[in-house]
This record gives structure tokens, sequence and C-alpha cells, in this order.
């Protein structure tokens, strides 16, 4: 099945021109510059888009996000989750066809190559059926050169967003990095020169179950069956359909299928097989038979864009946007944590203070501003002294302070254990960060611990 023996069915897809594969065209474009160049740019002296796995960091265009940012993370996936499911229920596969890296690598790269090298379908397929010549040796050999080639490149890219691209590109990232690098051109490769399709069709996860997320109102590509059929040659009889029986839209289609035997879950919707179609028909004088559509509109029924599911989807996407864009609004550039220092509750000084000690963190997350001083104080300890020492923190330099809070006796002596906040404030922002201050019932006759 997986084609490691002769029953393989190898796909010569034909190249086609057309308003969706220009319109693709463009999407790819659009999204490989997303790949190669986020990595480059810089926001505040960091890069646009960095996932600093070994610090827990993530700079996503000039916003710092830490390891106590994980809520973001989490509405995030939420995010993406729903927006699957919503875009689904309403264009079908559109990220099959339009955004998946495996279509974009292989329609933008691969399929290219392979006509410059080898040439079209025809030429490709009868190449393959004879012998092996020397003309058939070199191409294969350039080919599958250019294929370890854009691999690379494309594995170097990636890791880029993880290892940052100046320091991958010139050799100073780590030798793990490059591992990684390794493994990623060695799963390019192998889809590239093999799998192909057959990840589509056998491996990817999103073909099993987007019949539980579409419904006979979703978008997706049908032959239109009364105007098609019964297949004729054009007018050769009255009785015979628009389709004239060319196959064009079965040879151009990267996954090897006929979509005039009605919607199957190998369709990408790349809609290579409409542009096919229309470069038939339109010379004809008919319209498209191959098109967008769905299975109410196939069956005269009026389309619903508002049904429970997407409206379902979409207060949820809704919700979880407009909760994004609270937290980032109330959110802070910086992060502070504060802690009883180790080992320790509370001291009674010479002078009959109760005095705690804590360890106060704060970490400067404004990829903007190239160096914030933080003002730290106490809130609800009354009479209370506070030592600390001034806070000037490089953008995403991170430090921890001993904080000394004392207190009178008297004071101190009311409970044995008194809450308070510590606030932590920059012209950015400020936290209350909440403390305990420990004391003792007998802290007046001069206990101590």
């Amino acid at each position: 099945m997986l084609g490691f023996n002769d029953t393989r069915e190898w796909v010569y897809p034909l190249s086609i021109d057309g308003s969706f594969t220009r319109l693709r065209r463009w999407t790819f474009l659009g999204l490989h510059v997303l790949l190669f160049a986020a990595p480059w740019i810089t926001i505040g002296g960091h890069p646009a888009v960095l996932v600093d796995l070994p610090h827990r960091r993530l700079f996503l265009f000039g916003q710092i996000f830490t390891a106590a940012d994980t809520l973001f993370l989490l509405l995030f996936l939420l995010f993406m989750a729903f927006s699957l499911f919503f875009f689904t229920a309403v264009f079908g596969r559109i990220w099959c066809g339009y955004a998946c890296p495996q279509t974009v690598f292989l329609e933008s790269w691969i399929r290219p190559l392979e006509l410059w090298i080898e040439g079209d379908r025809a030429q490709r397929k009868r190449r393959d059926a004879g012998a092996w010549s020397f003309d058939r040796i070199w191409r294969k050999a350039a080919k599958w050169s250019a294929f370890l080639g854009v691999a690379f490149l494309l594995a170097m890219a990636m890791m880029s967003v993880f290892a940052g691209a100046r320091a991958l590109w010139t050799g100073q990232a780590s030798a793990t990095s490059y591992a990684f690098v390794a493994i990623l051109t060695g799963v390019w490769y192998l889809d590239f020169t093999w799998f192909r399709e057959q990840f589509c069709n056998y491996l990817c996860p999103y073909a099993r179950f987007q019949s539980a997320l579409t419904d006979d109102e979703s978008l997706l590509i049908s032959y239109d069956v009364p105007r098609g059929e019964p297949r004729g040659r054009g007018k050769a009889a009255a009785e015979a359909g628009s389709c004239i029986s060319c196959n064009k839209c079965v040879v151009v289609c990267p996954q090897g299928i006929d979509i005039r035997d009605g919607f199957q879950l190998e369709c990408i919707q790349c809609a290579r097989c409409v542009d096919a179609c229309t470069s038939v028909m339109e010379p004809l004088g008919h319209d498209t038979l191959v098109r967008y559509s769905s299975v109410a509109v196939d069956e005269g029924r009026n389309l619903r864009r508002l049904r429970p599911r997407t409206v379902v989807y979409g207060g949820l996407l809704t919700a979880l946007a407009s909760a994004a864009t609270v937290l980032l609004l109330a959110r802070v550039p910086f992060e502070a944590t504060v802690n009883r220092a180790p080992g320790s509750s509370f001291n009674v000084d010479a002078d009959g203070w109760v005095r705690n000690t804590y360890l106060l963190k704060i970490t400067n997350k404004d990829a903007e501003s190239p160096e914030a001083t933080y003002a730290v104080t106490l809130d609800g300890l009354t009479g209370a002294e506070m030592v600390a020492d001034p806070v000037s923190l490089a953008s995403t330099e991170s430090r921890t302070i001993p904080l000394i809070v004392r207190l009178p006796a008297e004071d101190a002596a009311v409970a044995r254990s008194l809450a308070f906040d510590v606030r932590v404030a920059s012209p950015q922002g400020e936290v209350y960060l909440p403390a305990t201050f420990m004391t003792d019932a007998r802290v007046g006759s001069g206990g101590s611990r």
C-alpha cells in the first residue's frame, strides 16, 4: 500500500495554470516570506519570531512570553483548534489545499524542479517506464540532489525559529540544533522523494476526522453530475452531457483521484481540477463542471452560513480572542515573584524589631525598552520598614535580590502571621505579590527564631 513493493502507482500530476492555481501561489509566497524572513527580522534587538526552549521564552513580534504566560499558550492552542473546526465547517479542507506545509513545499519547490529537470507528465511517465539509460540516471540524480538541497534549506529555515537565524546560518548554534536540522532534512527528503501524497492518504489524521467537522453545507470540490453525465464527446450524441471525458481533471490531481467519482477523503481541495476543467469548458462555451460547491447546493437546497456548529465555533473563537486581547492589554512587561529566603521564618534584631527576609526575582520582558527601573514598596503592613537594593534591568535580564522587611515588636505581636503585598512598579505597569510576615506571640518578651 505504501509503495514499498511494485503495487505502488506513482502519481504524475500534469502542470496546470488557472485562477485558483495563481491564488495558491500568492498564498504560498506569503507563507514562505513568514518562514524565511520572520526569524531574521529584529524588534528591539530581539528576533521577531523565536522559540527559545532552553530559557523557556517566546519572542513574538515585539512581545516576550515566558513560562508564567502559559495561559496565553492555552488560549492560543484552543483558538487554533476551534479555528480548524470553524474553517473546516465553512470552507472544508482549505488548510490542506492552501496552507499545509506538505502542500506548500511540494507545489512551490518539488513539482517545479521535476518539471524543469524531467519534463511534464508524459515525459516523466515514459522515461520511468523505460530502462535505466544514462539520460534517466543523470536526471534522477540531479532531481534527487536538488530535493536534498531543498530539504536542507527548509530544515534550516524551520530550525531558525528555535535556534535563531543568525546563529544557525553562521555555524554558531549548538550541536543539538544541527542534529535536528539533519533529522528534519531526512524527514523532508523522504517525503519529497517517496511519501508525497501517501502522507495525506495514510498518515495525516486530518483526513480521518474531517468527516466529523463538515456537514452538507461545508465547501468542497464537486463534479456537476446532472450537467456532466452521461459523458460524451461534445455534440457527438444528443443525449450526451457536457463532460467530454478528456480526463484532464484526473491527470492534474496531485492525489491521483477522479473527482467525478464523488467526494473522497484523499481530496485536499487544491482546486487544480477546477482550473483544468475550466480550461477545457470555457473554449467550448460551457461553465466548468468541477467547482467549489456543497452537498446542499448540489441537491438544490439553500446554503446556510449560519447554522448551529458555525455559530458555536464562531462564538468560542470570539470569546477566546476577546479574552486574549483583554489579558494582553492588562499584561505588564515584566515578571516578578517573591519567596521567603530558604530556611528562615523570622528573627528578632537587637533593637527589638522583627525581621523577615525574602528573595525578590524580577525579569524584564519588555523587548522595546533598553532598560527599565523598578520601584519596590510594601502595601498592607503598617509601620514596617523595608530594605531592598534598587533594580534596573536590561531587556530579558533577570535578577534576584534580598528583600528585608522589619516591623516593631509591638506591631508584630498582634498575630502569628500578617498578610501584606509587595508592590513592584515600573513606568509600564505594576504588580502586587502576596506575602506573609511571620511573628511569634512571645516576640514582645524577646523570643527569636
